[in-house]
């Protein structure tokens, strides 16, 4: 029993000599941990007191901005609501005026259409009553023509038998 005994007590020493190691690493680490810290907690402090500083400011700005701000919304809605209720406004009057234009136009063309009508109808009387005798009257007038220049022709005709070189065709 005195070599388990033994054996037990080196085991145990050397338990504990391994614990006493592993707590000194822990405590240089924790040592080196602190001192880099207490550094960064010296370059930070100054920041987080201007952050402070700045929190404070922005605050301050913020409460005296918030009445300006308000202002500034409401007039944007009411600017909002009023440029709404112009541009439904324009888009009715626009809407009527474009189906009254579009009336006047289709009033324009029928209008247009039945003037157009009326003339072409109008050119064909003229034409059957008044050029159709006219033709007529032309084509007797020109018989006549005809008839009496024959007629004064052979009286003119000269005297040697030749024919006149005007009526060469």
């Amino acid at each position: 029993m005195d070599d388990k005994l033994t054996i037990f007590i080196a085991v145990t020493a050397a338990a504990v000599v391994t614990q006493m190691l592993i707590l000194a690493a822990i405590f240089g680490i924790l040592w080196r941990l602190s001192s880099r810290m207490q550094e960064l907690q010296a370059r930070a402090m100054p920041l987080i007191d201007d952050s402070k500083k700045l929190a404070t400011n922005v605050q301050t700005l913020l409460e005296t901005a918030r009445p300006k701000v308000d202002v500034i919304l409401d007039n944007a809605s009411a600017i909002s609501t009023t440029a709404r209720d112009q541009a439904q406004k324009i888009d009715a009057t626009l809407t009527a005026f474009t189906d009254r234009a579009r009336l006047q136009g289709i009033r324009v063309d029928e209008m247009l259409t039945r003037t157009l009508d009326q003339v072409e109808h109008t050119s064909e009387k003229v034409q059957n009553s008044v050029l159709s005798p006219v033709k007529h009257l032309n084509g007797v007038l020109q018989g006549i023509g005809v008839g009496l220049e024959t007629l004064f022709q052979k009286s003119r005709q000269p005297r040697n038998g030749r024919q006149n070189d005007d009526m060469f065709i």
